[in-house]
């Protein structure tokens, strides 16, 4: 242990990292302490401040009104970007995109700094099957990311846009142990990214059951024998969430109401997967980073 302690060892190791890579000190770079990420395709400012205020917004009657709903997923379904990248998943349309050539394109791995890539692989694995879209000729699911918009199948991340500019919250309805294999962060802040509010689930996977609530979007589970499947739901439907109040507690009860496109309603009871009172604070204040963010300002 004494070798391994003796701060003389690291300063000679770390003290010019650098001198030895010629071909990195040969990379052309701009003097000053702060990188210039306005120009980079891998580095993009997120939204995730963006109107923020010390005072939380305020609770309305119903945390979700006339809600649509985007897609409806199996068992264990993962959406944490992570693969390649697709040509169809940028359209080209990312900002400052149209200088990068497809094979430059690299991993959602390597560009997780830019929230505008990651939102278009949040739901675009290529084995993901949406069900709420009509079987095939063949009687099988199609897979990959997409879903419908007034009946239009288009991927999720441009439906997801539209719902947004028309300002109709979306909600996912999933089976058991929702989010398995998606418990990094990317998951969740994809997730809230595309405007969606909430999630509802048979059950949910530890780790993005806690990275939902920590962005802001509720978890909510289905009771007793209640499914996706078992409401017959068909994807008109639209949704009003109620019980999500200024009284809200943790793992209390919430009423789904759903109104179905012949005028008919259903009012289904959900446990609200908000476990703690710390989660509760978070959820409050629209997640953890504001959150963090407020008791930073405030001390």
């Amino acid at each position: 242990m004494k070798f391994a302690m003796d701060p003389a060892v690291y300063r000679k190791l770390y003290s010019d990292l650098t001198k030895d890579l010629p071909l990195w000190n040969a990379i052309p770079s701009t003097p000053g302490n702060q990188y210039k990420w306005d120009d980079s395709t891998y580095i993009a400012q997120p939204p995730f401040f963006d109107g923020f205020s010390m005072r939380p917004a305020a609770f309305t009657a119903s945390a979700m009104q006339s809600a649509g709903r985007v897609w409806r997923l199996g068992h264990h379904r993962p959406h944490q970007p992570g693969r390649c990248i697709q040509t169809h998943h940028t359209g080209r349309q990312i900002s400052g995109w149209s200088c990068v050539e497809v094979k430059d394109f690299n991993s959602y791995g390597a560009r997780r700094g830019n929230h505008d890539v990651m939102m278009r692989g949040t739901f675009a694995n290529v084995r993901i099957k949406n069900l709420m879209l009509p079987l095939k000729e063949d009687g099988s699911r199609v897979e990959g990311g997409y879903t419908l918009y007034n009946g239009e199948q288009m991927a999720i991340y441009d439906a997801a846009m539209k719902h947004i500019a028309d300002g109709t919250p979306t909600v996912i309805f999933a089976g058991e142990e929702y989010g398995t294999g998606s418990s990094r962060d990317w998951a969740a802040k994809g997730t809230q990214l595309l405007g969606v509010k909430a999630v509802i689930a048979k059950s949910y996977e530890r780790i993005h059951r806690s990275n939902l609530v920590g962005m802001g979007v509720l978890p909510l589970q289905f009771k007793g024998s209640d499914t996706a499947v078992s409401l017959k739901l068909v994807g008109d439907e639209a949704f009003d969430l109620s019980g999500v109040d200024e009284n809200l507690k943790p793992q209390q009860d919430v009423t789904l109401t759903i109104k179905r496109k012949d005028g008919s309603t259903q009012k289904v009871q959900l446990l609200l997967r908000i476990d703690t009172p710390i989660e509760v604070d978070y959820y409050r204040h629209g997640g953890i980073l504001p959150f963090v963010l407020r008791e930073l300002i405030g001390k």
